[in-house]
């Protein structure tokens, strides 16, 4: 093409330039957006997980370290996941809601610390439930739905009384995220906001995240609860649902397999939509960095700012302390 030639449109003219480029960036990824995951136990020391290099199941001083580097690069929102003795797991996962437990007792001692921050806890029975299953499991290994919402009720309340700032019922039980709205209000926790995990598939992305807690279901899978993978219309229902139900948030889990769902959740809802990037994902973009196969920093960066192009609002990720350096400048 000659050199001279007259092109009305050039789109390269918006991409000359550092300035430019910034100035017209349609998306971008803060450290507001991220919410940092982190495995907690009881024990003293901080007990590296194997597949999920990087990450550790944080004994209380641990987490302390962890929280407060974190906020040093400008994440202040946290959600915890505890690995629970095996002697404290039943099948009716009563630990879920002992006031006097590792969750309760870890959400005390961060807000007493750090009052600012925000404590996501997540609403489930799994790392609680010998069966390693969401809910309460019948003889005949059906997952009891209004059962387990009973259970559920009493474990958001004792986090409320803990300081949680939100509650994320992960469980999928039907009708749960409206009980639990129920609960809190009738308790006077109106403040207490909820973050359904309206989209969350029955993923083979899981598996590093079971192993960190060792809550894999011991018997069956979780496909009766989990949505099927091969289903998007679905989450539009789900989402509809937990919408009504009172969700003042939603969540697709995996993100990066279901980007399609994100952006079908944003179009559909005024809510405020979250994402998981979940610890499969994490997984693989440390073993392809680790064998040079990519460069970590620009993948995972990569990796985050697609979620947010694909209309995530918030994004549940193991990178959150990480990237949030990487993006401040460290």
């Amino acid at each position: 093409m000659p050199t001279n030639m007259i092109l009305p449109h050039r789109p390269r003219r918006n991409r000359k330039h550092p300035a430019i480029r910034a100035m017209v960036r349609e998306h971008h990824v803060g450290p507001e957006h991220l919410v940092y995951p982190l495995f907690i136990h009881a024990g003293d020391v901080d007990v590296p997980i194997g597949a999920m290099p990087g990450c550790s199941r944080l004994s209380p001083a641990g987490l302390m370290r962890e929280v407060e580097a974190a906020r040093a690069v400008g994440v202040h929102s946290f959600a915890l996941f505890p690995a629970v003795a095996e002697a404290l797991k039943t099948p009716d996962g009563r630990e879920a809601h002992n006031p006097d437990g590792l969750i309760p007792r870890t959400f005390k001692a961060l807000k007493d610390r750090w009052p600012d921050i925000v404590l996501v806890g997540d609403i489930a029975l799994d790392p609680y439930n010998s069966d390693g299953h969401d809910g309460v499991v019948a003889p005949d290994g059906r997952i009891l739905n209004d059962e387990t919402i009973a259970v559920l009720c009493r474990q958001a309340l004792c986090q409320a009384r803990a300081g949680v700032d939100v509650v994320a019922p992960s469980d999928m039980m039907d009708g749960r995220v409206g009980a639990i709205r129920l609960a809190l209000d009738q308790a006077g926790f109106h403040e207490v906001s909820i973050l359904a995990y309206t989209a969350k598939y029955a993923s083979a992305f899981y598996g590093p995240f079971r192993e960190a807690l060792d809550s894999a279901p011991k018997s069956g899978d979780k496909k009766t609860y989990q949505m099927d993978p091969g289903n998007s219309r679905e989450a539009l229902r789900e989402a509809s649902l937990d919408a009504a139900e009172g969700a003042d948030m939603l969540m697709v889990k995996p993100a990066g397999p279901y980007l399609d769902v994100i952006r079908a959740l944003r179009e559909a809802s005024h809510l405020p939509i979250a994402a998981y990037q979940v610890s499969g994902e994490y997984a693989m973009l440390k073993a392809a960095s680790e064998r040079g196969w990519l460069d970590e920093k620009r993948a995972a960066l990569e990796s985050l700012l697609g979620i947010r192009r694909a209309g995530a609002d918030l994004i549940l990720t193991y990178y959150a302390r990480q990237a949030a350096q990487w993006l401040v400048g460290g």
